[in-house]
Protein backbone atom coordinates (compact mmCIF):
# COMPACT_ATOMS: atom_id res chain seq x y z
CA UNK A 1 0.00 0.00 0.00
CA UNK A 2 1.22 3.64 -0.80
CA UNK A 3 1.37 5.58 2.67
CA UNK A 4 -0.16 9.73 2.73
CA UNK A 5 0.55 11.99 5.13
CA UNK A 6 -0.64 11.14 7.91
CA UNK A 7 -0.89 7.73 7.48
CA UNK A 8 -3.75 6.61 5.85
CA UNK A 9 -5.06 3.72 3.48
CA UNK A 10 -8.03 4.82 1.25
CA UNK A 11 -10.89 2.14 1.63
CA UNK A 12 -13.47 1.27 -0.41
CA UNK A 13 -16.80 3.38 0.63
CA UNK A 14 -18.18 -0.25 1.65
CA UNK A 15 -15.22 -1.24 4.00
CA UNK A 16 -15.28 -0.26 7.16
CA UNK A 17 -12.75 2.42 8.57
CA UNK A 18 -9.86 1.53 9.79
CA UNK A 19 -9.06 2.63 13.96
CA UNK A 20 -7.59 5.84 14.25
CA UNK A 21 -3.87 5.12 16.46
CA UNK A 22 -1.57 8.09 17.41
CA UNK A 23 1.86 8.02 18.73
CA UNK A 24 2.69 9.69 21.77
CA UNK A 25 6.13 11.54 21.30
CA UNK A 26 7.95 12.16 18.62
CA UNK A 27 11.80 11.00 19.00
CA UNK A 28 13.51 8.00 17.90
CA UNK A 29 11.27 5.04 19.42
CA UNK A 30 7.97 6.89 17.61
CA UNK A 31 9.62 7.27 14.30
CA UNK A 32 10.05 3.71 15.37
CA UNK A 33 7.00 2.36 16.02
CA UNK A 34 5.01 4.70 12.82
CA UNK A 35 7.30 2.78 10.73
CA UNK A 36 6.37 -0.54 12.52
CA UNK A 37 2.86 0.19 12.25
CA UNK A 38 3.39 0.89 8.10
CA UNK A 39 5.21 -2.59 7.87
CA UNK A 40 1.82 -3.50 9.58
CA UNK A 41 -0.04 -1.74 7.30
CA UNK A 42 1.68 -3.29 4.10
CA UNK A 43 0.93 -6.64 4.81
CA UNK A 44 -3.18 -6.04 6.33
CA UNK A 45 -4.60 -2.69 6.50
CA UNK A 46 -4.94 -1.82 10.25
CA UNK A 47 -4.83 0.83 11.52
CA UNK A 48 -5.24 4.89 10.33
CA UNK A 49 -2.26 6.19 11.33
CA UNK A 50 -3.45 10.27 12.18
CA UNK A 51 0.32 10.94 13.75
CA UNK A 52 2.21 12.30 17.12
CA UNK A 53 1.57 14.15 19.91
CA UNK A 54 4.48 15.88 21.58
CA UNK A 55 4.41 18.86 24.32
CA UNK A 56 7.60 20.40 22.12
CA UNK A 57 6.29 23.70 20.90
CA UNK A 58 8.78 23.78 18.35
CA UNK A 59 7.72 20.23 16.83
CA UNK A 60 3.87 21.50 17.37
CA UNK A 61 2.37 21.67 13.27
CA UNK A 62 5.16 20.35 11.97
CA UNK A 63 6.28 16.91 9.85
CA UNK A 64 8.65 14.37 10.97
CA UNK A 65 9.22 11.70 8.57
CA UNK A 66 5.94 12.46 6.59
CA UNK A 67 3.69 12.46 9.83
CA UNK A 68 2.27 15.21 10.99
CA UNK A 69 2.93 16.37 15.29
CA UNK A 70 -1.06 17.20 15.79
CA UNK A 71 -0.32 19.06 19.22
CA UNK A 72 0.41 18.52 23.04
CA UNK A 73 -0.36 15.34 24.53
CA UNK A 74 -3.24 17.14 25.72
CA UNK A 75 -4.65 17.47 22.22
CA UNK A 76 -5.39 13.45 23.08
CA UNK A 77 -8.68 14.35 25.24
CA UNK A 78 -9.82 15.75 21.61
CA UNK A 79 -9.38 12.36 19.49
CA UNK A 80 -11.77 9.88 22.30
CA UNK A 81 -11.84 7.30 19.71
CA UNK A 82 -7.83 7.26 19.09
CA UNK A 83 -5.77 4.51 20.28
CA UNK A 84 -2.87 4.86 22.04
CA UNK A 85 0.75 4.19 22.02
CA UNK A 86 3.34 6.20 24.19
CA UNK A 87 6.55 6.21 22.29
CA UNK A 88 8.96 7.79 24.47
CA UNK A 89 12.25 6.41 27.12
CA UNK A 90 15.54 6.66 26.38
CA UNK A 91 18.23 5.87 28.75
CA UNK A 92 19.09 9.66 30.44
CA UNK A 93 14.78 9.26 31.72
CA UNK A 94 13.81 5.61 30.77
CA UNK A 95 11.25 6.77 33.21
CA UNK A 96 9.25 8.90 30.99
CA UNK A 97 6.38 6.37 29.66
CA UNK A 98 5.10 5.12 33.45
CA UNK A 99 4.83 8.65 33.50
CA UNK A 100 3.35 9.48 30.62
CA UNK A 101 1.00 7.07 30.86
CA UNK A 102 -0.18 8.00 34.42
CA UNK A 103 -0.29 11.50 33.34
CA UNK A 104 -3.08 10.27 30.71
CA UNK A 105 -4.95 7.83 32.32
CA UNK A 106 -7.05 6.75 30.02
CA UNK A 107 -8.96 2.56 29.74
CA UNK A 108 -5.95 0.38 29.09
CA UNK A 109 -8.31 -1.47 26.09
CA UNK A 110 -7.14 2.03 24.28
CA UNK A 111 -3.63 1.31 23.79
CA UNK A 112 -2.79 -0.29 21.21
CA UNK A 113 -0.26 -2.99 20.93
CA UNK A 114 2.17 -2.65 17.84
CA UNK A 115 4.03 -5.77 16.42
CA UNK A 116 6.58 -5.53 13.49
CA UNK A 117 5.32 -8.02 10.83
CA UNK A 118 8.95 -9.18 11.23
CA UNK A 119 9.02 -10.59 14.68
CA UNK A 120 8.84 -13.78 15.19
CA UNK A 121 6.47 -14.60 17.91
CA UNK A 122 4.91 -18.10 18.62
CA UNK A 123 1.24 -18.64 20.34
CA UNK A 124 3.02 -19.69 23.58
CA UNK A 125 3.89 -15.69 23.77
CA UNK A 126 1.61 -13.20 25.92
CA UNK A 127 1.99 -9.45 25.01
CA UNK A 128 0.79 -6.62 27.37
CA UNK A 129 -1.11 -3.39 25.55
CA UNK A 130 0.71 -0.10 24.55
CA UNK A 131 3.95 -2.40 23.90
CA UNK A 132 5.60 -2.44 20.45
CA UNK A 133 8.08 -5.45 19.28
CA UNK A 134 10.15 -3.93 16.10
CA UNK A 135 11.70 -5.46 13.33
CA UNK A 136 13.61 -8.87 13.65
CA UNK A 137 12.48 -9.44 17.32
CA UNK A 138 12.67 -13.55 18.23
CA UNK A 139 10.39 -14.93 21.01
CA UNK A 140 10.84 -18.54 21.33
CA UNK A 141 8.45 -20.24 23.75
CA UNK A 142 6.44 -19.32 26.76
CA UNK A 143 7.69 -15.55 27.04
CA UNK A 144 5.24 -13.06 28.80
CA UNK A 145 5.80 -9.44 27.90
CA UNK A 146 3.84 -6.76 30.14
CA UNK A 147 1.99 -3.73 29.29
CA UNK A 148 3.85 -0.31 27.72
CA UNK A 149 7.08 -2.88 27.09
CA UNK A 150 9.62 -1.66 23.98
CA UNK A 151 11.30 -4.69 22.56
CA UNK A 152 14.18 -2.90 20.25
CA UNK A 153 14.85 -4.52 16.50
CA UNK A 154 17.38 -7.91 16.61
CA UNK A 155 16.31 -9.07 20.18
CA UNK A 156 16.42 -12.78 21.74
CA UNK A 157 13.57 -13.55 24.10
CA UNK A 158 14.14 -17.54 24.88
CA UNK A 159 12.07 -19.61 26.69
CA UNK A 160 10.46 -18.50 30.06
CA UNK A 161 11.81 -14.62 30.13
CA UNK A 162 9.51 -12.58 31.91
CA UNK A 163 9.84 -8.90 30.62
CA UNK A 164 7.53 -6.95 33.43
CA UNK A 165 5.52 -3.52 32.78
CA UNK A 166 7.31 -0.30 31.43
CA UNK A 167 10.52 -2.18 30.53
CA UNK A 168 12.83 -1.12 27.33
CA UNK A 169 15.02 -3.91 26.08
CA UNK A 170 17.39 -2.22 23.19
CA UNK A 171 18.80 -3.45 19.93
CA UNK A 172 20.47 -6.88 20.26
CA UNK A 173 19.83 -7.74 23.50
CA UNK A 174 20.34 -11.57 24.40
CA UNK A 175 18.25 -13.02 26.90
CA UNK A 176 18.80 -16.71 27.83
CA UNK A 177 16.20 -18.67 29.14
CA UNK A 178 13.80 -17.96 32.35
CA UNK A 179 15.11 -14.46 32.83
CA UNK A 180 13.45 -11.96 34.47
CA UNK A 181 13.60 -8.24 33.62
CA UNK A 182 11.50 -6.67 36.04
CA UNK A 183 9.06 -3.24 35.83
CA UNK A 184 10.64 -0.20 34.18
CA UNK A 185 14.25 -1.80 34.05
CA UNK A 186 16.52 -0.79 31.07
CA UNK A 187 18.63 -2.99 29.29
CA UNK A 188 20.70 -1.23 26.78
CA UNK A 189 22.11 -2.20 23.49
CA UNK A 190 23.75 -6.18 22.85
CA UNK A 191 23.80 -7.07 26.45
CA UNK A 192 23.75 -10.65 26.82
CA UNK A 193 22.04 -11.48 30.71
CA UNK A 194 22.56 -15.53 32.22
CA UNK A 195 19.65 -17.54 32.22
CA UNK A 196 17.80 -17.40 35.08
CA UNK A 197 18.71 -13.76 36.27
CA UNK A 198 16.53 -11.08 37.28
CA UNK A 199 17.08 -7.88 36.33
CA UNK A 200 15.43 -5.41 39.66
CA UNK A 201 13.10 -2.35 38.90
CA UNK A 202 14.17 0.14 37.08
CA UNK A 203 17.44 -1.14 36.92
CA UNK A 204 19.20 0.04 33.55
CA UNK A 205 21.83 -2.42 32.23
CA UNK A 206 24.51 -0.48 30.00
CA UNK A 207 25.24 -1.21 26.45
CA UNK A 208 27.15 -4.64 25.65
CA UNK A 209 27.46 -5.92 29.25
CA UNK A 210 27.58 -8.86 30.26
CA UNK A 211 25.54 -9.85 33.07
CA UNK A 212 26.07 -13.34 35.23
CA UNK A 213 24.39 -12.28 38.76
CA UNK A 214 21.23 -10.96 39.72
CA UNK A 215 21.02 -6.95 39.43
CA UNK A 216 19.30 -5.66 42.59
CA UNK A 217 16.40 -2.73 42.08
CA UNK A 218 17.36 0.71 40.90
CA UNK A 219 20.85 0.42 40.13
CA UNK A 220 23.25 0.95 36.94
CA UNK A 221 25.44 -2.34 36.11
CA UNK A 222 28.26 -2.41 33.18
CA UNK A 223 30.86 -4.43 31.75
CA UNK A 224 32.01 -7.86 31.18
CA UNK A 225 31.04 -9.31 33.76
CA UNK A 226 28.76 -6.86 34.96
CA UNK A 227 29.67 -4.58 37.59
CA UNK A 228 27.38 -1.94 40.07
CA UNK A 229 28.48 1.21 39.10
CA UNK A 230 25.98 3.65 40.96
CA UNK A 231 22.18 3.45 42.49
CA UNK A 232 19.10 5.02 40.39
CA UNK A 233 16.92 7.53 41.45
CA UNK A 234 14.02 6.43 40.82
CA UNK A 235 11.46 9.52 41.03
CA UNK A 236 9.12 9.60 43.67
CA UNK A 237 5.81 9.32 42.04
CA UNK A 238 7.43 5.96 40.76
CA UNK A 239 7.96 4.40 44.12
CA UNK A 240 10.89 6.88 44.84
CA UNK A 241 14.49 5.25 46.09
CA UNK A 242 14.03 1.52 45.49
CA UNK A 243 17.68 0.34 46.68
Amino acid sequence: MTATAPFSLALAESDPPLPELVLVGAGGFARETAEAVKAVNRDQPNWDLLGFLDDDPELIGSKVDGLPVLGPISELEHLPKARVVVCTGHPGNYFSRKKLVRRIDIDPARYATVLHPDAILPETVWIGHGSVLLAGVVATAAVTIGAHVAVMPGTVLTHDDIVEDYATIAAGVRLAGDVRVAEGAYVGAGALIREQRTIGAWSLVGMGSVVLGDIPRAEVWAGVPARRLRPVEVPAELGGDLS
